[in-house]
């Protein structure tokens, strides 16, 4: 009897390990907990999970983005609305024979390993509530990391509204509200940018501030300045060219109330914004430091100000997280993975892990290669290192991590986009 694989996930990484797999001849089962594909890009996914909002448009841009063999519309703009990221997703599952291969509302219960490279899956089809257990040779964990909200903590109390950014949808369910937003990555600055004209006041929340980056540097989107020749200089040669680019498009940050953080650019996650530096100047967006303490209606922070606020928006990031893997298997805690090659399991053969990065640009092209890579490995074509080879690996790897990055759960699945993908291709020579 032939054994198949397990995908778990329909969204942009799940996409493009099913059509690798399908174009390979591997035979699969693929289950998606909602009605339609995308993900984290369907608005109001039915799945519960999605973090998309009205206005969200992705912070790549769209070249950046496709898959290799699928270009995005030419009549698409630089940077995609989600909507169009969805339709985007949609085209090229239809136009490569996926959809039928799906089977949606099925949701994955359990994974777990009963001898060497053999799994058994349990999954629920979530309309009949009818449970079946299968067993695979291998599993390709495609379940996306910005779906399981991480909520802080603090002392005192909050007479107000708290939300996680994930549930946000649209400025209008704040108007007149004074609101807090908590957190400058992406996620956060966009959010306090769009609540901004329709709030009675906005305030954003930060520990150590960030380097604000346009969208656009010198007329070109700023991810187009990131080359793979650039990705071959020093960093700090690249943290100068950068920083003057940066500079020359945007300003001095230091100009405005806009803190800027201790640290130097490209040594955490980029947030890029356009309109935020100049909302703050107007004073329509007011940044504050780190919440000490919660004061009924009020929110004291760490300078000492207070600030009457009637909604907090938590913009905290997520947990990476596997519900259906027992935590002795894939430990999370601190969204720390050790993965060769983050994707494969040393310890379970057979058990990938496709898209579980953060990389500077998009997953996609990135989660392409880690499929090739992985249906190789499962075809025979290819094949691994030793043990201790893979795990000097991971730590080499962790060496690099935490010496380029600032300490945080934001960045334990890091990598530099282009480096990153030569070490894919490598492999899969």
């Amino acid at each position: 009897m032939t054994l198949k694989v397990c995908i778990i996930g329909a969204g942009s990484s799940g996409l493009a390990a099913a059509k690798i797999l399908h174009e390979n001849a591997i035979v699969f089962d693929w289950y998606e907990m909602s009605s339609g594909i995308g993900g984290n890009w369907r608005y109001n996914n039915d799945n519960g999970r999605s973090a998309a909002y009205d206005t969200l448009y992705i912070d790549t841009s769209k070249d950046r983005m496709a898959y290799s063999d699928f270009p995005m519309p030419a009549a698409f703009p630089n940077y995609l609305h989600h909507r169009q990221v969805l339709e985007y997703f949609q085209h090229y599952a239809e136009h490569f024979g996926l959809i039928s291969l799906i089977n949606f509302r099925t949701r994955v219960i359990r994974v777990e390993p009963i001898f060497k490279a053999r799994y058994e899956v349990t999954t629920e089809y979530l309309n009949s509530g009818i449970k079946e257990t299968k067993t695979y040779e291998a599993v390709l964990v495609c379940n996306g990391h910005h779906w399981h909200p991480k909520m802080p903590q603090f002392p005192g109390n909050f007479n107000g509204e708290t939300i996680h950014s994930r549930e946000y949808r649209q400025p209008n369910d704040f108007k007149g509200k004074n609101v807090l937003i908590l957190g400058v990555g992406n996620s956060g600055v966009d959010i306090a940018c769009d609540i901004a004209p329709v709030a009675a006041r906005t305030f954003l929340a930060s520990r150590r501030g960030a380097h604000i980056i346009p969208r656009y540097l010198l007329g070109r989107p700023t991810d187009k300045w990131t080359t793979p020749f650039f990705s071959r200089f020093p960093l700090g040669v690249q943290q100068a060219l950068f920083s003057l680019i940066v500079g020359l498009s945007r300003g001095r940050q230091s100009n405005t109330a806009m803190p800027m953080p201790p640290t130097k650019i490209l040594t955490e996650h980029p947030t890029l914004s356009t309109e935020l530096l100049p909302l703050v100047k107007a004073g329509k967006i007011r940044p504050k430091p780190a919440i000490e303490r919660l004061d009924g209606s009020e929110i004291i922070f760490t300078d000492g100000s207070r600030e009457t606020i009637d909604v907090l928006i938590c913009a905290t990031g997520y947990q990476i997280s596997f519900p259906f893997l027992d935590e002795h298997l894939v430990s999370t805690t601190k969204n720390q993975v050790n993965f060769y090659g983050k994707v494969v399991h040393t310890a379970h053969p057979g058990l990938y892990f496709i898209g579980l990065i953060q990389p500077l640009g998009a997953i996609m092209p990135l989660a392409e290669l880690q499929a090739k890579w992985v249906a190789g490995l499962i075809a025979g074509r290819l094949s691994l290192p030793s043990q201790d080879e893979m795990t000097q690996t991971i730590i080499n790897d962790q060496t690099i991590l935490s010496s380029r990055y600032i300490p945080s759960t934001r960045h334990t699945i890091q990598v530099d986009f282009f480096p990153y993908k030569r070490w894919l291709e490598n492999q899969l020579r």
